[in-house]
């Protein structure tokens, strides 16, 4: 890659992308754990894992309201494992509701996005 390259906008995008999408997620993250984190939590109820952890983290604040929801998200979007070590009922991941569900892989996706982009632009990086 030229020098050419490395002074143009579309370099500046490629480099900046991640970090103004780690803006957005961060957002999109207060969202979900201000407006939707008390619905996701009614619906996995029955899950001893999730209550355990709801215990504890709801009461610290902004950020334990987003690890919460890193938990939840997490538990909704791969679920095997938890159902398969008795954390997770199957109903209750089957019966999640589908808008929530929706937030919740447009997340995971978010933050699969991040961090593919992220590698990229600093593999580029350091063929420079």
């Amino acid at each position: 890659m030229t020098e050419d390259f490395w002074s143009s906008w579309f370099a500046f995008a490629l480099l900046a992308g991640p970090i103004l999408l780690c803006f957005v997620s961060l957002a999109f993250s207060l969202y979900l754990s201000r407006r939707h984190l008390d619905a996701m939590l009614e619906a996995l109820k029955g899950s001893r894992y999730l209550a355990v952890w709801a215990a504890g983290l709801r009461g610290h604040g902004w950020f334990g309201r987003f690890m919460l929801t890193a938990k939840v998200s997490g538990m909704v979007t791969w679920p095997g494992p938890g159902i398969r070590a008795g954390e997770l009922d199957p109903d209750e991941i089957r019966n999640f509701p589908a808008h929530l569900k929706r937030l919740v892989v447009a997340e995971t996706v978010l933050h699969g996005i991040i961090v593919v982009w992220g590698v990229v632009a600093s593999v580029l990086l350091e063929l420079k």
